[in-house]
């Protein structure tokens, strides 16, 4: 982790301008092809929402903006930030899961294996108190949803991303499915935003290939 310069960063002006707006919040939401992912998801007897998640913090990763906190008066850049999702319990409820991000998707979804079922015996809807180097990760699976806005805390500014994808659909003979961000302003443009949707295509392309 590194703490940025504000006085040398040349970010420092939209910093300060988004930073004093009442609601300093973007949010975008594409569609993202999933066709070949989804196969290649069944054909090695993964968790599809496991291997999504994968994908997507592989792509938040890719982008130093999605890695970048406010804390206080400083900003800091993270070297890695780690994948928070959430995960359906009894009576329609839901529990916060925290799997530690690695590079390696064995790796990860046997983490992820180890977390979810965790959280289901002792579900939980609190994070560890002062952590920020995190993702929030949904899944609303039953709607193909075109916009999606995320609770937030404003006093403190919390900075760290939300990440949440839809039901997906058909659209001329491929699957798309809808993918949402939202993250702060003062942090991530819509320039950063697309680089994590292209990152996004990349990787939910990469899984077939490696299958192949």
């Amino acid at each position: 982790m590194r703490t940025i310069d504000k006085s040398t960063w040349p970010r420092r002006h939209h910093f300060e301008l988004f930073s004093a707006m009442d609601i300093p919040y973007l949010g975008l939401c594409a569609n993202v092809e999933v066709s070949a992912f989804r196969r290649a998801v069944k054909e090695r007897g993964l968790s599809f929402t496991v291997a999504l998640v994968h994908a997507l913090a592989t792509a938040a990763n890719a982008v130093p903006e999605l890695r970048q906190r406010i804390r206080g008066d400083d900003v800091v850049e993270h070297e890695v930030v780690h994948p928070s999702l959430t995960v359906l319990t009894q009576g329609d409820l839901f529990s916060f899961c925290l799997v530690p991000y690695s590079r390696d998707l064995p790796t990860f979804a046997a983490s992820a294996a180890e977390a979810i079922a965790r959280v289901q015996v002792h579900p939980t809807v609190e994070d560890e108190p002062g952590r920020d180097d995190l993702l929030y990760l949904t899944g609303i699976p039953w709607v193909s949803f075109t916009a999606l806005t995320h609770p937030v805390h404003l006093h403190p500014p919390d900075s760290i991303p939300r990440i949440a994808w839809g039901r997906f659909f058909e659209e001329h003979g491929r699957l798309r499915m809808p993918l949402s961000v939202q993250a702060h302003h003062a942090l991530v443009d819509g320039l950063h935003l697309a680089r994590f949707y292209e990152h996004a295509q990349e990787e939910l392309d990469r899984l077939p290939r490696r299958v192949a």
